[in-house]
């Protein structure tokens, strides 16, 4: 099922004077239709899987997709207008035909021609797929939806030039615009459904936390850190019967030079867990630093600047809010305790079904985003200092209607090891 908010797809549509909008980066396709991109996917270009999203919400949304297994997309999601193109792998439906009294040869080729609409002669197929090919079909979906002259947005933050070229030459009489912005302000608000699945990730994740916190011994070093936290996150959903966990990242740092990728669990060390897990493509972001026995005045002074500057701009997230007032919120009271110097570019950014963990908009100086109930967020503070070692606090939420829910359930404080 799709997770797109049509009546706010229309208005971000008609604001822009837009009539509807071309989606090809898989996730995008995924994230309009409810659909998988398909094999095609792999090649990270536009035309494998193509969503089209009227802005007139009764208009039903189409999709392009590659005619391996489009039947089976269609039977799952039958309210979308669907239509293929040919994709480089063979296949025949040899269904409904009586085998009896005919060789095999024979019985696949019939079954080929039935496929073929009755000819006699067989088309070849591409390489991989044929993006030009693919958009013509589209372009017979925009004629069919009244589109055929249309001002569209295409997201074009994702699609390469060369594949903008072809869209362009394939289809003229379009007026094609940049429709990211639109694409980006949609997805910042997610639906239940999304928000449950990073909800599913957080709860992962903290599990893994748990069980790195419980093995570290003296020794040990940042891939150990890995093994540990990833053995927790793999229990914990094997404990939970969760069955959507597609996958796990970390940048685990350990000792004073927190980018050396080196170094070793000693007294005093700092350790540093930046991890998110992906629960149906939905990533989680937390991050937290321990100290393997007693930290220095250093370490101990700097992480309690952070735990303030954490609170004040986790209490500015509110809807409503806008989001550069957080950022000065949070660099604010680094300034108020004695750390002028400290000023990152942002202090935390949506999260989401993205390629990577990071999604716009960011908690910045320059962001003018209103923050609005559905957002999910990761709101940050770390700090790096060689000779010290990294040192964060990261929490991943969601704005609420009154305010904010936490979605992690770990201490901020920089908790002692060992």
């Amino acid at each position: 099922m799709s997770d797109l908010d049509r009546q706010r797809a229309r208005r971000l549509l008609n604001e822009r004077r837009l009539d509807a909008l071309v989606l090809t980066q898989p996730e995008n396709f995924t994230y309009a239709t409810g659909l998988p991109a398909g094999v095609p996917a792999m090649w990270r270009r536009a035309g494998g899987a193509t969503a089209l999203v009227p802005s007139d919400p009764e208009a039903r949304i189409g999709a392009v997709v590659g005619d391996l297994n489009a039947d089976v997309l269609a039977r799952r999601a039958p309210e979308i207008d669907l239509r293929t193109h040919p994709l480089w792998i063979d296949l025949v439906d040899i269904d409904g035909l009586d085998p009896v009294g005919i060789d095999t040869a024979a019985l696949v080729t019939h079954a080929y021609r039935r496929d073929n609409g009755g000819a006699a002669s067989f088309p070849p197929r591409p390489t991989t797929y044929s993006a030009a090919g693919a958009f013509a079909v589209l372009g017979d979906l925009l004629r069919e939806n009244g589109l055929a002259r249309a001002r569209i947005g295409v997201d074009l933050e994702f699609m390469p030039a060369a594949d903008f070229l072809t869209l362009k030459q394939a289809l003229p009489e379009i007026e094609w615009v940049d429709g990211s912005e639109v694409l980006r302000r949609l997805r910042m608000v997610k639906s239940p459904r999304e928000i449950d699945c990073i909800r599913r990730a957080c709860a992962l994740s903290d599990s893994g936390f748990h069980a790195l916190t419980a093995g570290i011994q003296a020794g040990h070093t940042p891939r150990d850190m890995t093994r540990f936290w990833r053995d927790g996150v793999a229990a914990a959903a094997q404990a939970r019967g969760e069955t959507g966990l597609t996958g796990m990242w970390d940048y685990m740092s350990v000792g004073p030079d927190p980018w050396s990728g080196g170094g070793s669990v000693v007294p005093g060390a700092i350790l540093k867990a930046d991890v998110g897990c992906i629960v149906e493509g939905y990533n989680s972001d937390t991050a937290r630093s321990y100290v393997f026995g007693a930290p220095d005045r250093i370490a101990r002074d700097v992480h309690a600047a952070l735990e303030v500057a954490f609170d004040a701009g986790l209490a500015a997230i509110r809807p409503g809010a806008v989001m550069r007032d957080v950022f000065e919120a949070t660099v604010g009271a680094m300034r108020a305790a004695g750390y002028p110097g400290y000023r990152r570019g942002h202090y935390g950014h949506s999260i989401g079904a993205s390629v990577g963990s990071e999604e716009w908009p960011f908690l910045a100086a320059d962001s003018d985003v209103v923050l609005e109930p559905g957002m999910t967020l990761a709101f940050e503070t770390p700090f790096y200092g060689k000779g010290i070692g990294a040192l964060t606090i990261e929490d991943s939420l969601v704005v609420t209607e009154s305010g904010i829910e936490v979605l992690n359930a770990l201490s901020r404080h920089l908790v002692q090891l060992g």
